[in-house]
């Protein structure tokens, strides 16, 4: 059991390319087994608030910058969850704005989120914009939207732990 790209309890089975197909077809004749594509599981990663290379972490970014530790930024930037509960999912590059129009950054991340029913992203944001709670915009195809500056993960993981 390990925990994945998703932030979720699974298995990460590596084997010969030729024995694949021969195992997905055992693993999708049991009923309880369902086939997921990239969507779901990019859309887990961002629930989990887990960071992706080359989109939400860059050479160009420090683990403090990206809070993969528990540390705050003192840099100018810092990744930030945020949640929208209008509008289209904020995609990579979308801007960020204050509440008077100026421009704080861009999204790295975005989608809906099954699991809270609204839009999610990750973006970076000058560290005075970061505090949970802090109203931001996000201009989504020359539009203006509400979101809200969120705490992360967006769902708390729910592990298995074995009985003891």
């Amino acid at each position: 059991m390990a925990c994945g790209y998703t932030g979720e309890d699974g298995f990460e089975i590596s084997m010969p390319a030729s024995s694949a197909v021969k195992l997905a077809r055992e693993l999708i004749r049991d009923e309880n087994v369902k086939l997921a594509g990239l969507g779901a599981r990019d859309s887990l990663r961002l629930e989990a608030g887990l960071c992706l290379y080359g989109n939400d972490i860059t050479i160009e970014t420090t683990p403090v910058d990206s809070a993969l530790t528990c540390h705050k930024s003192l840099n100018t930037f810092f990744v930030t969850g945020l949640v929208s509960k209008q509008g289209p999912p904020a995609r990579q590059g979308a801007t960020i704005l204050s509440e008077d129009g100026q421009e704080l950054g861009k999204i790295t991340s975005g989608c809906p989120s099954p699991s809270l029913g609204s839009n999610i992203a990750m973006g970076y944001v000058p560290t005075s914009y970061s505090k949970v709670g802090t109203n931001v915009n996000l201009k989504i195809r020359d539009k203006v939207y509400e979101a809200v500056v969120a705490k992360m993960p967006f769902v708390k993981a729910n592990y298995y732990n074995k009985p003891k």
